[in-house]
């Protein structure tokens, strides 16, 4: 009899492509954020949603913090990112959101949407929304 040229092969975990999402939604924080005189004299409220997918080859460990995109590490770094720092307008505070969250080399995506609370009279808010894909290419 002739043997057979077929392989068995095991499905490990490593086989496995995860797509995960962290959702942020309605962080409001009172900041010194504007272009103009005024909005750089008063605070003003100031609404962040974030929407993060990151991929992972491995599931989450269940006792390994590290094993997750940290949704409180996140909301930290947007309270800390606008403590330090006037902004005179929505994009590069998003710019600089984006920055820090890419370092993380997991994130592939990120839907970011500012929105001032209190400065139209007519509008109960404006704002922006901003997506970013990391690019897998080579410059």
């Amino acid at each position: 009899m002739k043997k057979s040229n077929l392989k068995v092969i095991k499905l490990g975990k490593s086989l496995f492509n995860y797509e995960k999402k962290v959702l942020i939604k309605e962080l409001i924080l009172d900041l010194k954020l504007g272009y103009y005189e005024f909005e750089k004299e008063k605070a003003q409220k100031v609404k962040f949603n974030l929407e993060i997918d990151y991929k992972d080859k491995k599931p989450t460990n269940d006792r390994d913090l590290k094993s997750i995109v940290n949704y409180g590490k996140i909301v930290k770094l947007v309270k800390k990112l606008v403590k330090n720092k006037h902004y005179n307008f929505l994009e590069t505070l998003a710019e600089d959101v984006f920055d820090e969250l890419f370092r993380d080399k997991r994130i592939d995506k990120i839907t970011l949407k500012i929105e001032k609370l209190e400065i139209l009279k007519d509008c109960s808010s404006v704002g922006i929304q901003i997506s970013k894909k990391r690019s897998h290419e080579k410059i």
